[in-house]
């Protein structure tokens, strides 16, 4: 361990702790609309099977809560123990963004979680709404703020530099910077989908075992059609997050592309080998002037190449196949999502195919893939930058040496891990197990709406 490189050592170990850690607000984001969603539709109707369903992936996200939580505090401690450099340089505006994250969003869902979970039947039935509100609002609050600052780090703007530290110049620009709008719009759509597909894969996966309760049918339903309507919608943000990242940020793209030669009519290379040693691609398969269409909307368009940022560019292989796997996974979601819509809309949920359900279910946690494959791609792109044109990653990176980074990465992972097995092991009891009869009709009656039409 002591021969590997420190800076080698504390990126998997950042890598690492991000990995893990996004996967649990990628859920929490949009499973606290989708849960007002079902509170509404109880509110509005009295149907008890709504409110069986919230109870259920309410719980789900306290527990995806709670891991993030977990794990966002890791992340914050290695700003200090292994890149010190980052906070040196820039913070005075990452500082501030991140307090703004803390302040307006992080207090707001773990106030108001308490009355999400417990609160039902012991405060108004308008009360217990409002804290689902607030909550889901908590929630992409905190993703706006956190991905300002990395959207910031990407194409950094409205600063200046005196005496080799960032200082804030125009919080509207920094706040507002070019990649931001287009990242938060495809970080939110991916949250979307992912727990479109956890909640119908989950439901699907019930519903193969027998549990036919409404509650499933509506959980199930509410996935299926979910996940329908945001996949195109996202197909289109994920376009023009492309056109963006041309523009200012050219060398991810050639890396994304795994184009070598500055040049019009360029290929879209489906399948490749890169070589970053002879710069070339073995084994290509290729769509001429694919990737000049995609990204110029013109055959003849010019598509930049990675020999322009020879020594600047990302590692291209794993950029390469990171965003071929993101699009395959959004394709398939695109296919079972619309198949098992027509089902449902041509037959109900108890027309649905077995091998869609069991489609479904495969796909549950798809999201999580989809999601870590384009944040790779985003991260790993942007490189050897920590802020793009202002302070690179080696310049951040702390003196700690290899061992001490070796050991703790080593306990991160197996921390991890566990972790990891026990959530999976719980979300499966929760899903497999039947609520008890008595606890699915013991709403109390003054709930519901026709006993609060103040609501």
């Amino acid at each position: 361990m002591a021969e590997l490189d420190p800076l080698l050592l504390a990126r998997i170990q950042f890598a690492a702790n991000v990995s893990f850690h996004i996967l649990f607000p990628t859920i929490t984001i949009a499973l606290g609309w989708i849960l007002l969603g079902m509170k509404i539709a109880y509110n509005r109707s009295g149907d008890l099977a709504w409110m069986e369903t919230y109870r259920f992936w309410v719980r789900v996200f306290a527990l995806s809560f709670a891991m993030g939580v977990v794990s966002g505090i890791t992340m914050s401690f290695q700003f200090g123990t292994n890149w010190p450099g980052f906070m040196e340089k820039v913070g005075n505006v990452a500082g501030p963004l991140l307090a703004y994250e803390v302040l307006t969003a992080f207090f707001l869902e773990a106030v108001f979680l308490g009355i999400m979970l417990f609160g039902f039947g012991r405060v108004p039935n308008w009360l217990h709404t409002l804290a689902t509100v607030l909550v889901a609002a908590g929630t992409t609050l905190s993703a706006f703020w956190i991905l300002v600052l990395n959207s910031w780090m990407h194409t950094p703007a409205g600063y200046e530099i005196r005496d080799g530290v960032v200082h804030a110049t125009d919080w509207f620009a920094i706040i507002f910077n070019p990649s931001m709008p287009y990242r938060l719009a495809h970080m939110l759509l991916a949250s979307g989908l992912t727990v479109a597909f956890l909640i119908a894969g989950l439901s699907a996966l019930r519903w193969l075992k027998g549990d036919r309760q409404p509650a499933v049918a509506k959980a199930l339903k509410a996935g299926i059609v979910t996940a329908a309507a945001l996949i195109p919608i996202q197909i289109l943000a994920g376009d023009l997050h492309g056109l963006n990242t041309l523009e200012h940020q050219p060398a991810k793209v050639a890396a994304i592309e795994a184009n070598w030669e500055t040049r019009g009519h360029a290929p879209l290379v489906l399948f490749a080998l890169p070589d970053e040693e002879s710069r070339t691609n073995r084994h290509s398969i290729e769509i001429p002037s694919g990737a000049s269409w995609i990204l110029r909307h013109d055959p003849a368009g010019v598509v930049p190449g990675l020999n322009d940022f020879e020594g600047r560019h990302p590692p291209v292989p794993i950029v390469f196949w990171s965003f071929r796997l993101m699009v395959g996974i959004g394709v398939l979601m695109l296919l079972v999502s619309w198949a098992a819509a027509f089902l449902l809309w041509r037959r109900g949920v108890e027309g649905l195919a077995r091998p869609i359900l069991v489609a479904l279910a495969a796909m549950t946690f798809s999201g999580w893939v989809a999601t870590l494959s384009g944040w790779y791609v985003t991260e790993i792109g942007r490189q050897p930058w920590l802020v793009t044109g202002v302070l690179t990653t080696a310049e951040a990176a702390s003196a700690v040496p290899a061992p001490m980074i070796g050991v703790s990465l080593t306990l991160y992972l197996a921390t991890y891990l566990a972790l990891m097995v026990a959530y999976m092991a719980v979300l499966t009891r929760m899903s497999l197990s039947q609520a008890p009869a008595d606890e699915r009709v013991s709403f109390p009656p003054v709930m519901a709406p026709a006993a609060t039409a103040a609501e």
